[in-house]
């Protein structure tokens, strides 16, 4: 058995009062925080937020800011932006790879480590934005995978509690795109996630059918890790999912609306369904908002957020874009496939003054 350590260096502004954090988020958009504090360490981390909650001050806690919309008139608060970094794991032929990685690593940066070290499983995960920390709370998944699949454990803090807790997998209160760490916003902080992983070079078995199209092989097939990276990659920048500075369709917080479950009989003709263990039935946000007259690309007059020209499940800014017009424009959506097809959509992002 092997132990390798790993370290990630972090490129952020330093802290400071009144930061604008338009900069911090993906849909780069977001008044100033009272004060920004980036906490490079997990003993940074952890003093700051006790600093803030024993003293009554609000406190929000920034990952990588690509599941956020913050309000134009900012936070009035500390800002804690999670920037720890470094891995540790053990290796054997037989166990795999035990993994426990700091918060503030990059989500894509983790995977593409996996791949390098032939730790099977996150390759269709490639392309994320975000961090390690952050994964385990929305349950990040894409292209049939979910990070569920390979938590061990999550170590936090308890910020009700004023206590370590490390929950197990199975404790976790994993679903779709859900956690009992979701489900109780500003609870827990994540200081570090263990991850399990299997050794070899080929992927999971690929689920997903256009994934499996675009690499040559069935559906459940097998393909190399790093060739599925490379699709998921072609893929998502297809659909503007991969963060480009120069291009406004990646200006956005990725999918803005969860997949709806709902009871079967509410699907629509023709919309996607895909069965659910409980008897319910999860079909596609995007085909109900294209179906509800939403096209790529739809846009209120006068306003500079739009749909993404490539992709309706995008929200995203144009350039100059307001969070209260993103908002507006997500409750002219929701409103839309409601009246289209009585069932309500639910934003992905968590709103913080907007």
């Amino acid at each position: 058995m092997s132990r390798r350590r790993w370290v990630q260096a972090n490129s952020l502004p330093e802290s400071g009062n009144g930061v604008p954090l338009a900069g911090l988020t993906t849909l780069r958009v977001g008044g100033p925080a009272r004060r920004l504090v980036v906490a490079r360490s997990t003993d940074e981390l952890l003093a700051a937020v006790r600093d803030c909650d024993h003293r009554g001050e609000p406190c929000l806690v920034l990952g990588g800011g690509s599941n956020i919309l913050i309000g134009d008139a900012g936070f009035d608060g500390t800002v804690v932006r999670v920037a720890t970094s470094g891995m540790s794991a053990e290796v054997s032929g037989c166990g795999g790879a035990l993994a426990t990685i700091a918060a503030g690593v990059s989500w894509d940066g983790f995977v593409q480590h996996c791949i390098a070290q032939e730790w099977r499983g996150p390759e269709a995960l490639s392309g994320i934005p975000g961090l390690v920390g952050s994964t385990p709370i929305q349950n990040v998944g894409a292209y049939g995978v979910d990070v569920s699949e390979f938590v061990a454990r999550v170590r936090t803090w308890d910020r009700a509690a004023d206590a370590q807790r490390t929950f197990t997998a199975s404790e976790c209160g994993f679903g779709y795109r859900t956690s009992r760490f979701k489900a109780e916003p500003d609870r827990y902080l994540v200081l570090d996630v263990t991850m399990q992983f299997l050794l070899g070079d080929l992927s999971l078995p690929i689920r997903y059918a256009e994934l499996a199209r675009r690499l040559g092989v069935e559906p459940e097939e097998r393909a190399l890790a790093a060739d599925v990276r490379r699709a998921v990659l072609e893929i998502r920048a297809g659909k503007g999912m991969v963060l480009d500075p120069s291009d406004h369709d990646t200006w956005s917080a990725g999918s803005f609306f969860t997949n709806p479950i709902v009871d079967a009989d509410r699907v629509p003709a023709g919309a996607p369904a895909f069965p659910q263990p409980d008897g319910r039935v999860k079909t596609s946000a995007g085909w109900l908002i294209a179906h509800a007259g939403f096209g790529k690309g739809f846009q209120l007059e006068g306003s500079r957020a739009s749909l993404s020209g490539k992709h309706v499940l995008a929200l995203t800014n144009r350039g100059g874009a307001t969070a209260a017009q993103i908002a507006e424009l997500a409750g002219v959506v929701i409103d839309g496939v409601r009246k289209a097809y009585g069932i309500a959509l639910v934003p992905e992002p968590r709103f913080v003054g907007v």
